[in-house]
């Protein structure tokens, strides 16, 4: 399990509410098949950035969860937070839908194609998660069902559990399922269907999300969110 290191990465705050999980099979299972499948194929991210969304972010400091499927695909895309890429890649089209939908919810200017890192989001308080943290080059979805969805399961519900007030963005069925890992009587769950290019014109375009989230923290005494990708 030369890849269980990865581990060491995640801050004490968060080992302290997962380390039960961390200690599970099923998550040694996977930290085994992750170390068989790097022999045979190029995974995303790189192992150093699987955590990011849980180094970026501490427990006690997340405001809003935006919950993803898997991370994307292609070559130097996925650095570790969900629907981000690094600045100098191209956005990928959920991420374009993402932006057309701030600027008609905010207006707040889409930005350059090749700016779509949201980092700045991530510092404000914005958990950008993947139910599932890695992926196998060229192959979405290949790393389902492997044990990462316990491991996401859990955090989900440390968040629901100690923290208050937290808006749970909810995109497509996928991310919809997990609603039942959350409170409901101290969050908001907004939910819409996914911004990719098949959906968003279902119910996507026109949900405001953004602005349902500022006034959410506004109403809860938070500081609201600063959108703007710069």
């Amino acid at each position: 399990m030369k890849n269980f290191s990865v581990i060491k990465s995640i801050p004490n705050e968060w080992l302290y509410h997962l380390d039960k999980t961390i200690q599970d099979h099923a998550f040694v299972g996977l930290m085994n098949w992750l170390d068989e499948a790097l022999e045979l194929a190029t995974i995303f991210p790189p192992f150093n950035e699987i955590f990011n969304a849980y180094t970026t972010n501490k427990l006690s400091d997340i405001k809003v969860v935006i919950l993803g499927q898997d991370p994307y695909h292609g070559e130097n895309q996925a650095h570790g937070l969900s629907f981000s890429v690094k600045k100098g890649v191209r956005q990928p089209p959920s991420l374009k839908n993402i932006f057309k939908e701030l600027e008609s919810d905010l207006n707040i200017p889409i930005p350059d194609k090749f700016m779509g890192e949201l980092t700045d989001w991530s510092k404000q308080g914005v958990f950008l998660l993947n139910a599932v943290l890695t992926v196998t080059k060229g192959q979405p979805n290949s790393h389902k069902k492997k044990g990462w969805e316990e491991f996401t399961d859990a955090t989900i519900k440390a968040i629901s559990d100690h923290q208050k007030n937290v808006v749970f963005v909810l995109w497509g069925n996928y991310a919809k399922n997990k609603s039942v890992l959350i409170d409901t009587t101290k969050h908001l769950i907004i939910s819409s269907v996914h911004p990719s290019p098949f959906s968003a014109r279902n119910g996507f375009f026109g949900s405001k999300p953004f602005s349902q989230i500022n006034a959410y923290l506004k109403e809860t005494n938070q500081k609201s969110i600063n959108w703007l990708i710069k």
